[in-house]
């Protein structure tokens, strides 16, 4: 219960951050505060999730530096060094170099390639608005579901198809959020990339790589390297509305 409650209240104190200014002693506090109090519940603890926090800002430094509309139209999500892209790029060209860029950066151990070319079956669907309706929709469920830690997952929306990143409990913890995606309405499909805790490919925090900038050797992969599925309902299609016990 005392648990349930710091990480409820850390939350809170994280969503209300953008209310403070980030120039202002409070703000910074605030913020700082919040953040560690949600990554210390996070799956890998605090060292995973500062590791996590220093891919993400180098990956967008990169993008802002080669082009500010890429930062703008690809979405970004990092758990355990394993980077999932989603959006919609103009060209398939645009694409190559997100991916490029991001195996750049330190850390980085896998690169899941969800992003679409404009045109391209999947590009079109619901709207912007529709989108962040249904994340804001499955983070919710998922906030106040007591049988799952929502910390450990990540969710990103485009044209109505929900993605889903992070590290599960367990298989049970894992179908029940998938459940609660496909039960939104409005969701066309569920993407899964959860892997399941104790999977091989969870970085622990004795392992994780410091950050700063790589050796020119670095791959240059356009597409991601294969994966590993942990569980059968990676995607849904079409969608089947499954009532939660």
């Amino acid at each position: 219960m005392i648990r349930s409650r710091f990480l409820l209240l850390s939350l809170l104190f994280a969503l209300s951050v953008p209310v403070l200014s980030a120039c202002t002693p409070l703000g910074v506090a605030v913020g700082a505060g919040a953040t560690a109090g949600v990554a210390a519940q996070q799956e890998g603890g605090l060292n995973t999730a500062a590791n996590d926090t220093g891919i993400r800002a180098q990956i967008n430094r990169l993008w802002f530096e080669k082009d500010i509309e890429m930062m703008r139209r690809v979405g970004l999500s990092v758990s355990n060094g394993r980077v999932l892209l989603t959006g919609i790029v103009p060209k398939a060209e645009d694409r190559v170099e997100a991916v490029r860029l991001v195996w750049q950066v330190q850390g980085v151990r896998e690169v899941i390639n969800e992003i679409r070319v404009d045109g391209e079956e999947g590009s079109r669907g619901g709207s912007y608005a529709t989108d962040v309706w249904i994340s804001t929709q499955l983070r919710s469920k998922l906030l106040f579901d007591s049988q799952i830690n929502a910390i450990n997952y990540s969710v990103e929306t485009i044209h109505s198809i929900v993605y889903l990143m992070g590290v599960a409990v367990s298989r049970e913890e894992l179908e029940r959020v998938i459940n609660h995606a496909r039960n939104i309405s409005g969701v066309n499909r569920v993407v899964n990339h959860v892997l399941l805790k104790g999977d091989p490919q969870i970085r622990t925090p004795s392992s994780a790589p410091e950050s700063g900038p790589v050796p020119a050797t670095a791959p240059a992969q356009s597409e991601p390297a294969p994966r590993i599925e942990p569980a059968p309902s990676t995607q849904s299609a079409p969608i089947q509305r499954v009532p939660l016990q």
